[in-house]
């Protein structure tokens, strides 16, 4: 018993829609497949089911833009600069309302043209202009304390250098002074008690300091100069 003919129109039922458009996919696909292979045809299939979902084929060894560059050659049409004149024309009719938007919300912020709008008009503008401010203090707000926390970051950077500078330079003082201490013992006992030479090498590292001799033998007094 063969196959009952079956009535070309639309399936009313969903799933045997579906399941039909499954099976004949299927069946135009190694149909498209076995013409490319056999002929060495070059074979595009491009299919999308009810619920928009795409179903293609193309032949092996060929990209899409090149099988459509291939069919706009031989038709001598021109598909991509149509597109792009109608992408043009349609950007520069939104960048025309998106303008004559601008200036006239920027007019009426700045409270002109204002004689045409009614109470329920002025309203909404007035609640613009609100929200608008919030905006703008808050990001005021934002850069006022990024601006604080930078130059807090410097300032504690700073500080700390400073301490840093402070601690190595008591550091190396009080090195030096160990120093001189240690080798004025030495030699004062070396010299016989003179202190001659641990004196030069004191100032040396003092300059400040200098020796007063007095009206005595004997009588030297270290001050500061």
């Amino acid at each position: 018993m063969g196959r009952g003919k079956i009535e070309i129109k639309k399936i009313e039922n969903a799933t045997n829609r579906q399941v039909t458009y499954s099976k004949r996919r299927n069946g135009i696909f190694k149909k498209a497949k076995e013409l490319a292979v056999l002929c060495d045809a070059k074979v595009s299939l491009i299919m999308f089911s009810s619920t928009e979902k795409l179903h293609e084929y193309l032949s092996p060894n060929i990209s899409t833009k090149e099988f459509f560059d291939l069919y706009q050659t031989t038709t001598g049409t021109d598909l991509w600069s149509s597109h792009y004149e109608k992408m043009q024309e349609n950007y520069r009719r939104l960048k025309e309302i998106n303008t004559k938007l601008r200036r006239d919300i920027s007019r009426q912020r700045m409270g002109g043209d204002l004689d045409d709008l009614n109470i329920k008009e002025l309203q909404a503008l007035e609640a613009k202009m609100d929200s608008s401010l919030v905006e703008i203090r808050e990001r005021k707000y934002l850069v006022i304390k990024r601006q604080t926390d930078t130059h807090k970051k410097k300032l504690r950077n700073l500080e700390e250098r400073h301490a840093n500078l402070v601690f190595n330079l008591e550091t190396k003082l009080e090195q030096h002074d160990g120093i001189i201490e240690g080798e004025g013992y030495y030699n004062e006992a070396a010299h016989g008690g003179s202190g001659l030479y641990p004196l030069r090498l004191y100032q040396n590292h003092h300059p400040d300091l200098v020796l007063h001799r007095g009206g005595r033998l004997g009588s030297d007094d270290l001050r500061l100069a």
